[in-house]
């Protein structure tokens, strides 16, 4: 293994130190406490809509909240589909494709003992889009609507139905659902009561409510939030009363701990203060496995690009410029860089997936191919073209960030590319992926880089190449217009049978990848290292995990 840097082992002793006070803690001797180093350099939020890309959704979404409807987490084998979580049921309106009708599961209740129904669906679904909603919470709003920007109301039809309205027929609303989670309406009125009477103004009360709210969080998941200490570390403990008897915890107690350098991360494991780390420091996965440590991979439906802009004088409006950077990369390399942890990319989905689509730009490693594109556009060794990408050095599903980047700078370079990257902290740089190319928050780059899961058509692709998804609406960065675009999603959204949905995402797919606004490096395996004490882990092909299905010895 690489000499780990003395940074790393100080900030490992450190973290060693408060974790041997946790441990030493007599009430905690009998419970089987789960410890995982997270890559996020803070705690997710835990107020019911995590920041922190999708590992806040992992691990401060799905153990502590429910949605209508979830991801199936159960095989490693099978891709996830979706699945009823507080919904039983759902259907379109066949009259009025703008509306949908979720059936409720009963008998559900939050942490603090309030009742799950339809009252509570319509106060979460304003929490996030009614302003005039005195539960409105601004700092909800941008992780939650840009990822199902037709949702425009909901409306109680009974105690246990509800109706939900989108903006235009919108086949992808029951998956974008998977991310709005279901707070407590009664939880956050009682942190609302016990604000001061000294403070008046009516949106300082909310907001206090809701820091409150965050510190003391109630969802219905399987686990209930119980400590918070921002930027070092949040407990959960098992929810025994959860509804699904399957998902009810069989872990007592759960601590996530941020530990953004992977030096680091691995310092912890091998020291036996974490249980589980994500993305382990790929040049020590030999000696994790040596110590008997499992290391759990699969390939993902995750993707790792550079996404670029579009705007004026951008560097990467000609297209011929777009295809030699995808050219210019050997993957197969990268990948060995990496220890394997990585598969090589040609497109957002591969072939074989039913929205491969065939497309005409064979991605690949050629040279040759990519200095002739570039010296067509214009630039030669002498006159090489100069880009910035913003990156992160740590993040969800960001796998080696600076260890992936160097390597593009250097590989680019024989393509005439001169490549400058600016670094930013990880939530910092998922901000601006909704703020765009043009904000001042992207410190002038014309690519970022951030990744992102293609579990389903809107998170996969739309959000990304559709006009009416650039900032602030979503996660169109580079403000991408193009009007095939736009009517082949028009076609995928307004189909409502999952083979003519597939065939039109197919042909999106396959003009995405020849129009080629991103450049795709890999596809994430989701390497995480966890010790053998925890059993019954399952790694599903998902960017999500289920922890409350797993045990400990």
């Amino acid at each position: 293994m690489r000499k780990t840097t003395r940074r790393a082992w100080l900030m490992a002793g450190a973290l060693f130190a408060g974790l041997a006070g946790f441990g030493a803690a007599p009430a905690l001797a009998q419970e089987k406490v789960l410890r995982i180093g997270m890559t996020a350099a803070d705690i997710p939020r835990t107020l019911g809509q995590p920041d922190q890309g999708f590992e806040g959704n992992r691990f401060t979404g799905i153990p502590l909240y429910d949605a209508l409807v979830h991801w199936d987490l159960s095989s490693a084998d099978k891709p996830s589909v979706i699945i009823p979580g507080l919904a039983t049921e759902w259907r379109v309106d066949e009259a009025d494709k703008t509306k949908w009708r979720f059936t409720l599961r009963q008998g559900v209740t939050f942490h603090d003992g309030s009742p799950f129904n339809a009252a509570a669906v319509v106060w979460n679904v304003q929490k996030v889009l009614d302003q005039g909603a005195p539960h409105y919470d601004a700092s909800q709003v941008g992780v939650t609507v840009s990822r199902m920007p037709t949702l425009r109301a909901a409306r109680a039809i009974s105690d246990y139905e509800v109706e939900l309205t989108t903006s235009e027929p919108d086949s992808f609303l029951p998956i974008n659902l998977t991310n709005l989670f279901m707070a407590s309406p009664a939880h956050w009125q009682a942190k609302l009561a016990a604000v001061p009477a000294s403070v008046t103004d009516a949106r300082q009360r909310a907001n206090q409510a809701w820091a409150a709210f965050a510190a003391e969080p109630s969802g219905t998941g399987p686990f209930r939030g119980v400590r918070l200490s921002p930027r070092e570390r949040f407990e959960m403990v098992a929810n025994r009363n959860y509804w699904d008897p399957a998902r009810r915890p069989k872990i007592d107690r759960v601590v996530l701990l941020p530990i953004p350098e992977a030096n680091t991360r691995t310092a912890a494991l091998l020291g036996n203060q974490v249980d589980w780390i994500e993305a382990p420091a790929p040049d020590a996965v030999q000696q994790i496995t040596s110590r008997g440590f499992k290391l759990y991979q699969n390939e993902q439906p995750h993707v790792w690009p550079w996404q670029f802009s579009f705007v004026e004088g951008s560097p990467w409006l000609d297209r011929r410029v777009r295809h030699a950077a995808n050219l210019c990369v050997n993957r197969a390399e990268l990948k060995t860089l990496l220890s394997g942890l990585m598969v090589e990319a040609h497109g957002t989905v591969e072939r074989g997936h039913p929205w491969w689509g065939n497309p005409s730009f064979n991605i690949r490693y050629d040279l040759a191919e990519a200095q002739r594109l570039m010296r067509e556009a214009g630039h030669s060794a002498q006159r090489p073209l100069r880009v910035k990408v913003l990156t992160s050095a740590s993040g969800s599903g960001q796998m080696q960030p600076l260890t992936m980047n160097e390597f593009l700078q250097e590989a680019l370079r024989a393509c005439y590319f001169d490549v400058q990257l600016e670094v930013g902290e990880w939530n910092a740089v998922f901000t601006n992926w909704r703020e765009g190319a043009k904000h001042p928050n992207a410190r002038g780059a014309n690519a970022t880089n951030v990744t992102f899961a293609t579990m389903d058509p809107f998170f996969a692709m739309v959000r990304f190449v559709a006009t009416a998804a650039q900032p602030p609406v979503s996660n169109n960065w580079g403000f991408v217009s193009n009007p095939e675009f736009d009517e082949l999603i028009a076609t995928a959204r307004t189909t409502f049978d999952a083979a003519g949905r597939d065939a039109a995402l197919a042909r999106l797919h396959a003009r995405i990848v020849e129009e080629a606004p991103f450049l795709w490096v890999g596809h994430d395996v989701g390497p995480r290292a966890i010790s053998p004490r925890v059993t019954g882990v399952v790694q599903p092909r998902s960017w999500f995990i289920d922890i409350a299905t797993m045990s400990m010895n």
